[in-house]
């Protein structure tokens, strides 16, 4: 495979109504079927009309902004001062929801395209049927990635190409089967096609050129396939926000002790958890059913009938007001933990006489 990468330059200052594909095709009359047009997202959104009016400066910039961004935001991910990572109504995860006040004037903010995908199927069946040419379109933005410094373009929508291509059940040269390796080449392209965009330049769309006479296939569902489900991302919040949510599952999982015994080797997961993150003297000790009811139950006030087990805390002595507070920090941890295990635990007062203790009921 051979690529090109090519400019197309005088596209100029796009406004609301603007015609992005007269303005495309009459900057560029050497397209020809098979390109691959990587267009910036923030023209598609000046011809769309997605531009907000903000003050330029003050106080009052920074407050149009918030509501900019919460109107924009379907969740926060992290927040870290002034920085907002958000998911977007789209579903992508973006420092500011994607919002931008470069190359725009300076009392407006551009937001991203409604609809990304539908916005490069437009764009990709005007070029079609008005200047007869079969390209792939797709929109791209900048994007930050965890655990690496630096931006990099990715796809927002793309349409005339499927944005990942699946290597699943090939072989390699040594015979293996692939079973994993899906390439995001529509984020590969639109990184290729900011190579000779840049931030300043003033060239929003690029041409790859090469790659979809060598793999051309049929149209696709759009960059919503690069959106990873909820239920396989493991990283779905920061790890501050993680901890809150971790907090508020537990006690609601504490309300309530369940009909069924605490399974044992759940418990035993939990404790062995937070063994390496509790104060250093908190000590934190299971006791079994037949040893609760041999004589432990009328110590502990509160006692539910249904409880199937006891985790009796002690803490480290002697005792000052911080111990305490660190005392409570560590059931918290425990409860957590128990919570991940799927055990419900019910906080009660320390057993009689043991001012340094506290007992869980599972």
């Amino acid at each position: 495979m051979r690529l090109e990468i090519l400019p197309v330059l005088g596209i100029g200052h796009v406004t609301e109504g603007d015609d992005l594909a007269a303005v495309i095709a009459t900057a560029a009359p050497w397209l020809r079927d098979g390109d691959v047009l990587v267009v910036t997202s923030k023209i598609v959104s000046k011809a769309e009309g997605r531009l907000v009016d903000v003050p330029a400066d003050g106080p009052e910039r920074l407050v149009a902004r918030e509501e900019v961004l919460a109107g924009e935001t379907a969740r926060v991910v992290a927040s870290r001062g002034p920085t907002r990572i958000v998911q977007t109504h789209h579903g992508f995860v973006m420092a500011s929801a994607g919002i931008d006040a470069s190359n725009v004037d300076k009392t407006q903010l551009v937001l991203l395209p409604v609809d990304p995908d539908a916005s490069a199927r437009e764009l990709r069946t005007a070029l079609r049927d008005r200047y007869d040419l079969d390209v792939a379109v797709i929109i791209s933005d900048t994007m930050g990635r965890p655990w690496r410094n630096g931006l990099t373009d990715v796809a927002l929508g793309v349409a005339g190409m499927p944005a990942i291509r699946d290597h699943r059940g090939e072989v390699d040269p040594y015979g293996n089967e692939l079973q994993l390796t899906q390439m995001a080449v529509v984020d590969e392209l639109a990184g290729a096609g900011e190579l000779i965009k840049g931030k300043c330049d003033q060239v929003p769309v690029a041409v790859v050129r090469g790659y979809l006479a060598a793999t051309r296939t049929d149209d696709s569902d759009g960059a919503r396939t690069l959106i990873r489900d909820a239920a396989q991302d493991l990283f779905s919040l920061g790890t501050a926000e993680a901890r809150a949510a971790g907090l508020a599952e537990a006690a609601a999982l504490a309300e309530a002790v369940g009909p069924e015994p605490a399974d044992p080797a759940a418990v035993r997961r939990a404790l062995d958890a937070v063994a390496g993150v509790v104060t250093p003297g908190t000590v934190f000790t299971l006791v079994d059913e037949a040893e609760v009811r041999a004589g432990l139950v009328a110590e502990v006030p509160g006692w539910p009938a249904d409880a199937s087990a006891l985790v009796l805390g002690t803490a480290p002595a002697p005792l000052d007001p911080m111990d305490l507070v660190r005392f409570g920090a560590d059931l918290h941890r425990l409860r957590i933990a128990l919570a991940a295990e799927g055990v419900r635990s019910t906080l009660l007062p320390p057993p009689a006489g043991s001012p340094a203790s506290a007992a869980l009921a599972l």
